[in-house]
């Protein structure tokens, strides 16, 4: 039944996509980050949904009279750069074949972000884009939050099968970076039915991060929890939510989840035992043997060793053979697989990143026709800083979402840019002499009315 629910969605919306090729957009990222043919198990289970959308979303957007230019910023200049850097590492893989398979998949991704850059320009699509996102990931977010407290919180979550968000660790980091997108929608919802929903969805994304048992995304959460804090004009307020949330929550916490967050690391080391003194596990140890592998290969080769890279040999020759390990860092994934120089454009297109969004925040200061734009840029700055951060522990270095939210980013910066230098818009400027202002205030939470 489920296939075909989801197959008659998919080319139920086929045609729309013809006529308006932004829907294809939406369309995709709901099939690449909710997965929906995989909760089934007959014949939508390995069916090609996304390339269809793909072919026929781009065959739209050819024929259509869209607009057809990308954005010229530093965030979209320097993806270029690093895109053209990953093709020139592939070049050079130590493994080519393996490395090709890796390579075709972050290309797809990354043709469909600068797609989405150029389709993606108006206040209402990238709102529309944000309620796919958020949705699409934060459906695992719901239902493994109303799953643990089933369960009292004694079991794990998981991810959608076959993704890239599959693993507990990953999706605790993918959740964590969907949250601040379902406080965006909350804080721009006039409905109150949608706005209970949205709290809802919200306090049940966090339920599930804590479900994950993952140390890694249990410091996302605390370093975003933190950012918020320091962010937030309501910090009493906000402070004593979260007081009160933890509080309210500790008591029901299962004693494996306190021994797991025990063993989180501190200064290179996992504490296993506070009698014993601090010690590394095996975790600890395979992830350092990992860093250094991808240093050294780094080092010796100036484009890496592209994709596929964490093999018994690479670590024979450039660490340690007995202890194999994904790189579990986006930070030394890319050091590993693109070398220094890929590692400087990653992080310089993240720095152009949080950039982009603090112009949005400073131009669209006291602009209450341009609200939206300032809390979707603080918003995404939150979500960067659960990347980064859970990012330190996990190999998320080419996941699609966060390169979207660059694409939201840049298009949102388009926006504000185009009212700028055109004060005449559908909503009334900020300081029309002699009329009020009909812009919506900034929505509040329930504990600040």
């Amino acid at each position: 039944m489920r296939d075909i629910i989801v197959t008659l969605i998919v080319f139920g919306c086929l045609p729309l996509v013809f006529r308006r090729p932004h829907i294809g957009i939406f369309l995709f990222a709901w099939i690449s980050y909710m997965n929906p043919h995989r909760l089934g198990w007959g014949f939508a289970y390995n069916f090609p949904f996304a390339y269809i959308v793909a072919i026929v979303t781009i065959f739209a957007f050819l024929v259509s009279k869209e607009n057809k230019k990308l954005p010229v910023t530093p965030v979209t200049v320097t993806l270029i750069l690093f895109i053209i850097w990953v093709n020139i590492s592939t070049l050079f893989a130590i493994y080519p074949e393996d490395a090709f398979v890796s390579y075709v998949e972050v290309m797809k991704v990354q043709f469909f972000v600068f797609l989405s850059m150029i389709l993606i320009q108006s206040k209402e699509r990238i709102h529309g884009l944000v309620w796919v996102m958020a949705l699409s990931v934060g459906f695992f977010g719901i239902k493994g939050g109303v799953f643990s407290l089933l369960t009292g919180l004694s079991y794990r979550v998981w991810g959608p099968p076959g993704s890239v968000i599959e693993g507990n660790n990953e999706l605790g980091v993918a959740l964590l970076m969907i949250i601040p997108l379902f406080v965006y929608l909350y804080q721009n919802s006039s409905k109150k039915m949608v706005k209970r929903f949205l709290l809802a969805s919200i306090m049940l994304c966090a339920l599930s991060v804590l479900s994950t048992f993952s140390r890694g995304a249990f410091l996302a959460f605390a370093c975003m929890l933190g950012f918020l804090w320091l962010k937030s004009s309501h910090k009493l307020p906000l402070a004593i939510v979260f007081i009160v949330s933890l509080l309210t929550i500790t008591p029901f916490l299962p004693s494996h989840w306190f021994e797991r967050m025990g063993s989180i690391p501190v200064v290179g080391k996992y504490i296993t035992n506070a009698e014993e003194g601090p010690e590394i596990d095996d975790s600890g140890l395979g992830r350092l043997s990992a860093w250094e592998m991808a240093f050294n290969l780094a080092k010796s080769r100036v484009t890496g060793g592209s994709f596929k890279i964490w093999t018994p040999e690479n670590f024979a020759i450039y660490s340690n053979p007995e202890r194999v390990h994904d790189a579990h860092s986006i930070y030394f994934e890319v050091m590993g697989e693109q070398g220094f120089i890929g590692l400087f454009l990653f992080l310089l297109l993240f720095t152009f990143a949080w950039r982009t969004g603090s112009w949005i925040i400073r131009h669209t200061k006291n602009r209450p026709d341009m609200l939206w734009a300032n809390q979707l840029a603080r918003m995404i700055q939150v979500s960067i800083i659960a990347y980064a951060t859970g990012g330190a522990f996990l190999g998320l270095a080419y996941f699609d979402l966060v390169y979207h939210f660059l694409c939201l980013l840049v298009v949102t910066q388009l926006w504000v840019k185009q009212q700028l230098a055109n004060p005449v818009s559908d909503s009334p400027p900020y300081s029309v002499e002699g009329v009020k202002s009909t812009a919506p205030e900034r929505q509040k939470w329930p504990w600040e009315k």
